[in-house]
């Protein structure tokens, strides 16, 4: 208007928004004064320009930090702003030299108060009509910008006119808005969506294709801000991402789109953006980046807006906890939250992200029924709901999925492409490597005995005598790191104490007392006094008495004999197993190795008033000796089985599985511990799924391949009920417990071990350390004392569901660790990082590597040791190396153990291991936790090169020496395939 000034204010904030205002200032002559400030790594530069009608005036440029100048950013935020205007009564013509005052000159006076707190000041000359100041501030603070503008002239005060911008009362031009370039990272499924293709036939009645979405993907920013008129988060303006014609980069399934997105001049910073998928099939939404400074780490599946009309929301990757959550996402995130959950009801389809709890009732099937876990006959942690129906002849089952259907897990937790392909490359060599002992044994029998190394590459023997060198290994396994092609196909006693510390080491305990005590009910199970005598192990204990021996810490034992005991009349009832409940008592010689020099043998007798328990030492001739090889077989069976069941699938898989349920439930992205354990959640609500469907269901490979078959499942809930305690999961506490170590605050990590060469323990402790300290960094960052953690609703509500929810027949335990002050958060996140890198670590991938060779692991037996009036006890004195290998798993049996675990024992090509975090984005603005994962990534590094040192050591005789393998399996890095080493950060296997 004529009289008016246009002041254009542009401010680009460090967080890289870019802010405008227009000011109207009336003035004695129209034309449009033009002002810019951009912030950069360097400094400020201001641009200034006057235009006058119909031409434009000569520009005066000043840079504030720095002497260069650059070139005004095309997109531009519109501000709006709250200007107070004063007249001068007088009109002065003098100049006013020596201040750089000149007449005809108007003095700008600029003060920018960034978001980081420096204040920028700058003065600048401009020619006009009228000598005046002009003072112009921005200053930013979490509600917005507030822009004051004053014009005085000399000597005298004008009275004011306050003029409100945004709402338009004297402004007449349009609102402006700032254009923001975004880069949108998308990748495109490469399965057929068969199931989702089903899922919107059999959901016809709830599916719509709203008349305002066609095809393509619709964004919008979500500001932290609430609009004060409305009390809502303020919006962009919706854009349309068109994944076909818009310009894109990369390839290899990724794709990359630049978009725009529209704002308010008042818009704020974006704090969450929603994603409405216009298409037919779904896509993996990677990222949204906008500038440089604003992400979003999306990484999820977002469905086609016909089968899910929700919108997405994925919140900026910042850290926030909930009661420091910007104003304008809060209802947000709690709302995101409650979405996971669900209502409980209704069977889940594979495009759900619904995380919720059901028992162990999914085993069996009307052909073979197995009890449900869960409740208090069987008490069990729970699994992740899938509301599949429950069974016609038995309405608290659920159905069994069909051959080529999967069971439910949400969207994000299934596999991706790498592991998926992976692991189906794997499943065809197990075929593949199965099909000649399948055929020998259907042609000849499984009673017929042949050797597995004829299997086994490097063996230097083969059945397949007309095909080529390479052809023939395509049909072979890759060696075991136990087998060598003259090795003995029995097991020896140093090499068994070796892994009783190295690749199986959760065992062992000190024995304190001699002889050991069952804690079983003797008037169900008889007698709890062992049968092991003082003379069974007096001459094996280097001249010590067994008291300065048990004194001295030399004697230690590995006893599956609580375990086993109460099911051995049903495990011996089924067709070739039988098993005894194990004792073996080992002895800590000179050089730092252990020694077996006692195996006690109990199988019930079903009656209480007796028991049958032999007892087994070092042998002394011919016969003894083939008696202490089937010994030690059995003892080798009892532990892979507790290795498998209680350890491995237990303690890690079905334990930590509602922990993941439970922090998806009730932890929101933001919050900065679901940031902490995200990596170390990857893929195991999947595996558990896909285990559950394989691996522990009825007639399942785990029945199929160890000792207890179909009772396998209700040992692993006996032990949960009797053994389980989450407080003693904790590194230090397990040692502690099986009394191999003692606190002792003089050594590095707060204990001292008693067996100095305990691979698995020197090795673990520094791992846990280094964990440790990296979490009570992050913890102490974001808790400040005992009030922070307890009034964290976010917090409380996961550790509480995990505890009632996830296992809710131990709700009521006494020993659950509190929740109330930093150091309780710090114990609890280290034990959980601990449980699902390096001890899930140790449990899986050493499997194959270690356990592979049948012979001397096997994870089942087909006879008992016969006794004098047996009648095979004569078939055992003529060949008692023919009985032993007829005790074994057949031919066939051993391969596909062998198979399966070849595949479990294996790393994925997408592993992502511990010290690994690719993404550090959500703790940009805070270094101290970005310094604290790179020192991790350092301390894991470090833990490598020292673990290989120790392994070249000769002073340490349980990893170094002939004949001995070198302990890997916790050395942090590993190469793709069954290694036996690596440290993935979750439970991907």
């Amino acid at each position: 208007m004529a009289g008016t000034k246009t002041v254009m204010v542009t401010n680009i904030a460090a967080n890289g928004i870019m802010l405008h205002s227009k000011l109207n200032l009336k003035h004695c002559q129209g034309g449009s004064l033009r002002h810019s400030i951009q912030e950069h790594r360097f400094g400020s530069i201001v641009k200034l320009r006057v235009r006058k009608k119909g031409k434009q005036s000569s520009a005066t440029m000043v840079a504030i930090n720095e002497g260069d100048v650059i070139s005004e950013n095309s997109t531009t935020l519109k501000l709006s702003a709250l200007v107070t205007v004063r007249k001068s009564n007088t009109n002065n013509k003098d100049s006013e030299e020596g201040e750089g005052k000149m007449a005809g000159t108007k003095t700008v006076m600029v003060t920018n108060i960034a978001a980081n707190g420096i204040m920028l000041h700058s003065k600048l000359n401009l020619k006009h009509c009228q000598v005046g100041s002009l003072r112009h501030s921005i200053q930013e603070h979490r509600f917005g910008s507030i822009v004051k503008l004053r014009v005085r002239k000399k000597g005298k005060q004008s009275s004011a006119r306050m003029v409100a911008i945004n709402e338009g009362d004297v402004i007449s031009e349009n609102s402006t808005t700032l254009k923001l370039s975004a880069l949108v990272t998308v990748r495109k499924s490469n399965t057929n969506n068969k199931v989702l293709g089903s899922e919107m036939v059999n959901n016809l009645l709830t599916i719509f294709w709203p008349q305002n979405y066609t095809k393509g993907v619709f964004l919008q920013l979500v500001s932290t801000e609430l609009d004060p008129g409305r009390m809502e988060a303020k919006l962009s303006k919706e854009t349309v991402l068109k994944l076909s014609e818009d310009h894109k980069f990369g390839g290899d399934g990724i794709s990359r789109y630049k978009v725009e997105f529209s704002v308010d001049s008042d818009f704020g910073t974006p704090g969450a953006v929603s994603v409405v998928n216009g298409y037919e099939n779904e896509f993996f939404l990677e990222s949204i980046s906008i500038a440089q400074n604003v992400h979003f780490a999306c990484k999820s599946w977002v469905q086609p807006n016909k089968l899910c009309p929700d919108k997405r929301f994925f919140f900026v990757n910042k850290a926030y906890l909930p009661s420091e959550t910007p104003i304008g996402v809060k209802e947000l995130r709690e709302k995101e939250t409650v979405k996971l959950r669900g209502d409980g009801k209704g069977r889940r389809v594979a495009s759900d992200r619904i995380y919720d709890y059901d028992l162990y009732n999914d085993l069996g099937d009307g052909k073979s029924e197995r009890p449900t876990l869960g409740g208090p006959l069987n008490p069990y942690p729970t699994r992740c709901r899938t509301g599949r129906p429950l069974t016609t002849t038995d309405s608290k089952v659920e159905s069994r999925p069909s051959a080529s259907e999967l069971i439910y897990v949400p969207r994000d937790e299934e596999l991706n492409d790498i592991k998926r392909v992976a692991i189906e490359e794997g499943k065809m060599m197990a075929i593949l490597r199965n099909i000649m002992p399948a055929l020998t044994e259907k042609i000849m029998g499984n009673q017929t005995l042949f050797n597995i190394d004829y299997f086994i590459k490097e063996s230097g023997q083969s059945l397949l005598f007309n095909l080529g060198g390479a052809a023939q290994d395509f049909f072979k396994f890759d060696p075991p790191k136990v087998f060598s092609g003259g090795r003995s196909h029995f097991l020896q006693d140093d090499e068994l104490g070796r892994q009783v510390l190295a690749e199986f080491p959760l065992s062992i305990q000190r024995l304190e007392d001699f002889p050991p005590v069952s804690k079983l009910d003797p008037s169900k199970y008889g007698s709890v006094e062992s049968a092991l005598k003082e003379e069974h192990i007096i001459g094996h204990i280097e001249g010590m008495s067994i008291q300065q021996a048990l004194e001295e810490n030399k004697l230690f034992i590995v006893d599956y004999h609580d375990f086993y005991l109460p099911f051995l009349d049903r495990i011996n009832a089924l067709e070739e197993r039988k098993a005894y409940a194990t004792t073996t008592i080992l002895f800590l010689t000179k050089t730092g190795t252990l020694k077996p020099i006692a195996i006690q043998l109990a199988l019930p007798t079903g009656n209480p008033n007796t028991s049958s328990k032999q007892v087994l030492t070092p042998p002394t001739d011919a016969t003894s000796k083939w008696l202490w090889q089937l010994g030690k077989a059995h003892v080798c069976s009892n532990d892979a089985g507790v290795h498998t069941l209680l350890h491995h699938w237990l303690r890690i898989h079905a334990c930590m599985e509602p922990l993941i349920i439970a922090a998806h439930r009730q932890l929101s992205v933001m919050h900065p511990i679901f940031k902490l354990l995200n990596p170390h959640m990857r893929y195991t609500i999947k595996t558990n799924a896909t285990t559950r469907q394989t691996l522990i269901n009825a007639e399942g490979t785990i029945e199929t391949d160890h000792t207890p078959g179909r009772y396998c499942m209700q040992m692993t809930s006996a032990a949960y009920k009797d053994w389980w305690r989450f407080d003693m999961q904790g590194f230090p506490d397990d040692l502690i417990r099986r009394g191999l170590a003692v606190p002792d605050a003089t050594q590095p990590h707060g204990i001292r071990l008693l067996i100095e060469d305990y691979p698995y323990a020197a090795d673990g402790l520094l791992i846990w350390s280094s964990i440790k300290k990296l979490v009570r960094t992050y913890v102490n960052h974001y808790y400040e004392n005992s009030n922070a953690v307890s009034s964290d609703n976010e917090l409380q509500s996961w550790y509480a569901e995990f505890i009632n929810l996830g296992h809710p027949d131990h709700r009521n335990a006494s020993w659950w660790p509190k929740l109330a002050n930093p150091e309780d958060l710090t114990s609890v996140l280290t034990t959980v990082i601990w449980l699902v890198s390096a001890q899930h670590a140790v449990l899986n991938f050493g499997q194959y590597p270690y356990g592979g060779y049948v012979p001397i692991r096997p994870p089942s037996m087909r006879k008992l040791i016969p006794e004098e009036e047996d009648p095979e006890y004569s078939d055992f004195v003529t060949d008692p190396q023919r009985y032993f290998l007829s005790a074994l798993p057949s031919l066939f049996q051993a391969s596909r153990f062998m198979a399966v675990i070849n595949i479990g024992s294996a790393h994925s090509p997408d592993e992502e291991y511990i010290g690994d975090r690719n993404d550090l984005s959500s703790w940009l603005e805070e270094p101290e936790i970005i310094d604290a994962f790179n020192q991790f990534s350092i301390e894991m590094k470090s833990i490598e090169i020292e673990i290989k040192r120790r392994n070249a050591d000769p002073k340490l005789r349980n990893r170094c020496g002939v004949d001995v393998l070198p302990f890997e399996l916790l050395i942090p890095s590993s190469e793709p395939g069954a290694t036996g080493r690596g440290v993935p950060n979750s439970v991907t296997a």
